[in-house]
């Protein structure tokens, strides 16, 4: 019976200590980072701007896995165009440092916040999130409906995401989702990944940039924290005071998302009936980096 209790404790403890032994996001791992890094509350947060210092501002905010380098075509096309853009990357993701605790919406809008105030962004910028960073986005325009120009959301989460029975499971199950979670996530992140190797991405190398973040300590527990957090927050709320402050918003679907369907374009225009709408045939969720360009005409469609 002793042999027993330890195999299963050392299985039960095994996915964590794998968690532990990974490398800290510091040092040496940073040497590669292409911007700068600014000090806030809750640890270093790596953002770089593009574009002329003079033009207009725009923030982009990223998504649930793939850190700010998901915005450079868009972002270099914004900056062509005289924007100076800023793109940054969320707490436990990229460059940036991987604290702990929950990742819900006064989490998120919190580092924003502090970025903006830390480079002193002061006037009405236009504010662009992609999946996840779409929650974000809408979450931060809603308690600062006067800093923000225009709301552009790319298959913005919050509004009927789907990601997947084993997602819910493992954010529904406490300390057994969280140990379902380190002991499979890396496997099948890295399968959805491989799985998508076929795109024509417009970001070079975008699956080994994505699978690179598994090396790293903390960015599975912080995926984990944003699946218990803003993801299963309600939204509604959100994009109604946004639509009452009178804020323009711009929604871009993919007309193939199987990760936030064409279907949450409905629920947006109940909660929002002045948001307006571009679906890009053909385009999934990763619309970013595959369809940058149908992206950039849908704004200047606006």
């Amino acid at each position: 019976m002793k042999w027993l209790l330890a195999v299963l404790a050392a299985v039960a403890v095994v996915p964590f200590l794998r968690e532990w032994w990974r490398p800290r996001m510091a040092g040496g791992a940073r040497q590669s980072a292409p911007g700068r890094f600014a000090n806030l509350s809750r640890g270093l947060t790596h953002f770089r701007w593009l574009g002329p210092e003079d033009g207009p501002v725009g923030v982009c905010v990223h998504g649930l896995t793939t850190p700010a380098f998901v915005w450079t075509p868009i972002a270099e096309g914004l900056a062509a165009k005289g924007f100076r853009v800023l793109v940054y990357d969320l707490y436990g993701r990229g460059h940036s440092d991987r604290p702990r605790g929950m990742q819900d919406a006064d989490f998120f809008v919190g580092q924003l916040e502090e970025l903006l105030a830390s480079q002193e962004v002061t006037g009405e910028f236009t504010l662009l999130g992609y999946s996840m960073g779409g929650a974000i986005a809408a979450s931060f325009t809603a308690r600062h409906p006067d800093r923000v120009r225009q709301l552009v959301l790319l298959a913005p989460a919050g509004i009927g995401h789907d990601l997947g029975p084993a997602a819910r499971l493992m954010a529904q199950l406490g300390i057994f989702g969280s140990w379902l979670m380190h002991l499979v996530y890396a496997r099948s992140y890295r399968r959805a990944t491989d799985a998508e190797r076929t795109l024509e991405s417009r970001v070079e190398g975008i699956v080994d940039l994505q699978q690179a973040e598994l090396r790293y300590r903390g960015f599975i527990p912080a995926v984990l924290a944003s699946m218990r957090g803003i993801l299963d927050e309600p939204m509604a709320d959100s994009h109604r005071k946004v639509c009452a402050a009178a804020v323009p918003v711009l929604a871009v679907w993919g007309g193939e998302d199987d990760v936030i369907p064409i279907a949450g374009k409905a629920t947006l225009r109940e909660w929002n009936p002045d948001a307006r709408h571009a679906v890009i045939e053909g385009a999934g969720h990763a619309l970013a980096y595959t369809h940058p360009d149908e992206v950039l005409s849908a704004l200047e469609a606006e």
